[in-house]
């Protein structure tokens, strides 16, 4: 079982092939955010480095957030569109889920963050052994609010909310908080392969239709919308 993953929800571009049992190739880039550039070119070369062609595909896995509301809709519409032309399902994961996974054999609860911008972070729990269990849901709120329902004891942080977050965490935590080196900030497509080929086994991956992003919240724009007309906007 073969799988192209994407991963676009935030400043990172990360493309990598896989199969269950093996890393075939993966390309990160996370300097500066023009996904709608340079993710086409990096799916070809992620391809040519894994010996392996489009047509060889099973499955696209995809992280389909929570995240930039741009860069998740360019990997998720990619996903879409490739899913279609090759005639394969498409697996799309929890952004948070994948970038738990960079802390896979943890001591204690992982917490992801994202910064979600006006105040607020993208955020959940998971226990990681291996692959994430959700210990608390997914939500977008402030990060104030986020620690008062954490449980006691350490809670490891990783994602790209950690470097705007470190010292507020350590602030309101003190000890508990762990902070994870740099590289476990960073989304990384080889985990949303491992998720993407785990949720496809499970007979869980949808068609090119069925496919769509995780928002968790509106845009800037559609609450704009809808505060200025007074309409419900749901897109």
């Amino acid at each position: 079982m073969l799988t192209l993953a994407l991963e676009t929800s935030a400043l990172s571009a990360s493309v990598a092939v896989a199969r269950e049992d093996a890393l075939l190739s993966e390309i990160t880039a996370n300097h500066q955010k023009n996904h709608s550039l340079v993710l086409m070119p990096m799916v070809e070369e992620a391809l040519e480095r894994a010996g392996a062609v489009l047509a060889d595909l099973d499955v696209i896995s995809v992280s389909a957030g929570p995240g930039s509301f741009t860069g998740v809709r360019i990997g998720v519409t990619t996903a879409k569109s490739l899913a279609h032309a090759l005639g394969v399902p498409v697996s799309p994961v929890s952004t948070l889920a994948a970038l738990a996974m960079n802390a896979p054999h943890a001591g204690c609860p992982v917490c992801p963050i994202m910064d979600a911008r006006r105040g607020q972070v993208y955020t959940a729990l998971y226990k990681v052994a291996g692959l994430p269990e959700t210990l608390m849901e997914p939500e977008a709120l402030a990060l104030e609010e986020w620690m008062m329902r954490l449980p006691a004891g350490p809670v490891l942080f990783v994602g790209d909310g950690v470097p705007v977050c470190r010292e507020s965490l350590r602030e309101l935590m003190g000890e508990r908080a762990l902070i994870a080196p740099p590289g476990a900030w960073v989304q990384r497509a080889s985990s949303v392969a491992r998720l993407g080929l785990q949720l496809h086994e499970a007979g869980g991956s949808l068609s090119y239709l069925e496919a769509l992003p995780i928002y968790l919240r509106k845009s800037q724009a559609q609450q704009a919308y809808e505060k200025r007309t007074g309409e419900r906007l749901d897109i």
